[in-house]
């Protein structure tokens, strides 16, 4: 006797219950139960109810394999369409992890009000875009030849955004928000991907502007639960539309899925916080690759940006992203600024930029972009030196005003009568100069012009065309009406000090970005910057620059180059799973792995180690990661009913592929 049965994906962290599991379907809920609805479920090994998801319905003929029954449907909202769970599997496979932290990330939480609106309201129209506007996006697109037909070709096309200001907003956001309204003018929708809210604000707008208001579906982090369930709601209607974003935002389960575009990939906004920890754009070249369960094609993917990262650089150079260049090239006017010889030593601002300031200042307001907040971000000895460190925490010290006691970083405490470790001086250098005292600077510099702080504790988007010195953190400029008419970016030599693999790119993205809010023709000053770096800035080649970074991280078989996944956990655990990946993926080259080496894990011995590999090998390594730690897992569920053993780190293995800095 046959019987109907419902495969369920369990909504549990614990990595053995990532599969699905068979319960049979009872009589009374088998009109309502039906792929995707969220269901409660009895877990025997657990002893209680949980929470999950229909992913199948089938029927099995032998009914005698004893199952246990669901308990009860949540919902007829069908949540989890098989697009969107095939999305989450193939994301969380690549990188070792749970298809349930991936849907957490996309399925909002459940507003019971929200959904019964939706539920009994008509589904809602397919959008109509103007045919003019429509023209108007081709024309606008035109400036990139053989974009339009990338997009049309569902192609996978990398993009160098005009680095300049049309109006009131970036000239990227009209060129990302015309090709959004051509696929959906195509009946296709369309999800937008950018790194924070100001960028979303900006390409709202643009796209409000171009499409009906309702064709528009915005996932903010700023927004109510209410606002969020009910726009994740919209994009499970068949009628197409336009998801705008932040790094979730990519899992949006719209139908006929026609264009994924990411801004400004190098962006550390990105890069997810919670596991898996899969970066929005690998989860976009993923999600690009399957094709559409409703209309058999795959969507096309654009990489935007005013720098290209080592990782799309990549992509192309493999020819699986193609660059599309514009058909006229646009670059700022960068200058490399140092201080002469017969300036002050130690000088900040070299006189050619200074005299940039003061002529821009006539026009119209001037960006300085400055490394770090606050007024001293870093004390040290005045007479070694040595950096002024709390002596209760041994946190750095900072001034948070002129002539202010010095603060700890860590604790909060006040330092005073504070001396040096080293040789008991009791004087403080100001090592280093913020946002803040930056402004007090030029304040006194430029006497009567107006000057104003941007940063993260002065948030500033706009600034009139009023002659103004605008003080801005990097990522934190406001954007000025008709561009700054000078741009003077400071502590470039600071900002590359920093210990990370990837500074010089980082820096180039935060000076590019600064540089496409000039004015048309206004001079934008690099100052103390040379190498590689200042001459890509200025003769705007970031695409060299990252071929540039990619042959030298080859031979050392550093990211993007290669792979890199992390291991941590117990120090038998580690060497367990390591012996199994040797044997599961026998062809790995002998250094591919480094370490293991100690680690404390809460006062637990533990170990780290660090694992090299092709990104053909890819799936093999994942798949063997995957496995040790559901392994591993299972044991220790097994083994902690010891009062002693109980007191061991709850995840004896973790995994994490894609590491951006590696370090042991």
């Amino acid at each position: 006797m046959s019987r109907r049965v419902a495969r369920v994906l369990i909504d549990s962290p614990l990595p053995q219950l990532d599969r699905l599991f068979d319960y049979a379907i009872p009589d009374e809920l088998a009109g309502e139960c039906v792929p995707g609805v969220r269901i409660k479920a009895p877990l025997r090994t657990a002893g209680r109810v949980v929470d999950g998801y229909v992913v199948e319905i089938g029927d099995e003929a032998d009914g005698d394999r004893p199952l246990s029954e669901l308990d009860s449907v949540v919902s007829a909202a069908e949540v989890l369409p098989p697009r969107l769970y095939a999305l989450a599997r193939r994301v969380a496979d690549r990188a070792a992890g749970s298809a349930v932290d991936i849907l957490r990330l996309a399925i909002p939480k459940r507003q019971v009000r929200v959904e019964k609106q939706w539920l009994a309201g008509d589904p809602p129209p397919a959008p109509v875009v103007p045919q003019g506007r429509v023209e108007a996006a081709h024309a606008l697109l035109a400036a990139y030849p053989g974009l339009a037909e990338g997009l049309e070709e569902s192609g996978r096309l990398a993009v160098d955004a005009p680095p300049r200001l049309e109006g009131a907003r970036p000239a990227w956001t009209a060129l990302i928000s015309a090709a959004a309204t051509v696929v959906l003018a195509a009946g296709r929708s369309v999800v937008l991907v950018v790194p924070d809210h100001r960028d979303l604000d900006a390409l709202h707008g643009a796209l409000l502007e171009t499409l009906p208001a309702d064709a528009v579906v915005r996932h903010d982090a700023q927004q109510t639960g209410p606002e969020r369930y009910r726009g994740f709601l919209r994009t499970l209607a068949d009628a197409p539309c336009v998801v705008i974003g932040n790094r979730s935002a990519v899992y949006s389960p719209v139908a006929r899925l026609g264009l994924i575009a990411l801004w400004d990939d190098g962006d550390p906004l990105y890069e997810e916080q919670l596991a898996p920890y899969v970066h929005a754009r690998d989860a976009a070249l993923v999600r690009q690759e399957l094709a559409d369960p409703d209309s058999g094609d795959s969507p096309a993917l654009l990489l935007a940006g005013h720098t290209r990262t080592a990782d799309v650089e990549r992509l192309v150079a493999l020819g699986w992203v193609r660059d599309v260049p514009a058909a006229r090239r646009y670059a700022p006017n960068v200058i490399l600024s140092a201080v002469n010889e017969s300036e002050r030593p130690g000088a900040r601002i070299p006189s050619a930029a200074f005299r940039a300031a003061r002529e821009g200042l006539e026009h119209g307001p001037v960006l300085v972009q400055v490394a770090r907040p606050g007024y001293a971000p870093t004390l040290v000895c005045a007479d070694c030196r040595a950096p002024a460190r709390c002596r209760h925490c041994g946190g750095p010290l900072h001034a948070p005003g002129r002539g202010a006691t010095p603060v700890c970083g860590w604790c909060g405490r006040s330092a005073t009568a504070w001396t040096c470790a080293a040789c008991s001086s009791p004087r403080v250098r100001l090592a280093s100069s913020g946002s803040e005292r930056t402004a007090d600077e030029l304040g006194r510099a430029f006497p009567g012009a107006r000057v104003i702080v941007a940063d993260g504790a002065h948030p500033v988007l706009e600034v009139d065309d009023r002659p103004a010195l605008v003080v801005a953190t990097r990522g934190a400029e406001p954007i000025a009406q008709g561009g700054y008419r000078a741009v003077l970016l400071l502590d470039g030599d600071r900002m590359l000090q920093a210990p990370e693999l990837r500074i010089g790119e980082a820096c180039l993205r935060w000076w590019s970005n600064a540089a496409a809010l000039a004015a048309p023709g206004a001079p934008v000053h690099l100052v103390g910057v040379g190498g590689a770096v200042g001459r890509a800035l200025a003769t705007w080649t970031q695409a060299a620059y990252a071929r540039a970074e990619l042959a030298d991280r080859a031979p050392l078989r550093m990211p993007p180059t290669a792979r890199v996944a992390r291991i941590e956990g117990d120090v038998a655990a580690v060497d367990r799973a390591l012996s199994t990946l040797r044997a599961d993926v026998p062809e790995l080259p002998t250094d591919a792995v480094l370490g293991p080496v100690p680690l404390d894990r809460q006062g637990w011995p533990g170990a780290r180690a660090l694992i090299r590999f092709d990104y053909s090998r890819g799936a093999a390594v994942a798949a063997s990661l995957r496995a040790s730690v559901v392994t591993e897992a299972v044991n220790a569920r097994s083994s902690r009913r010891g009062s002693a053993k109980s007191r061991a780190p709850r995840n004896i293995l973790t995994a994490r592929l894609d590491i951006v800095e590696p370090e042991l």
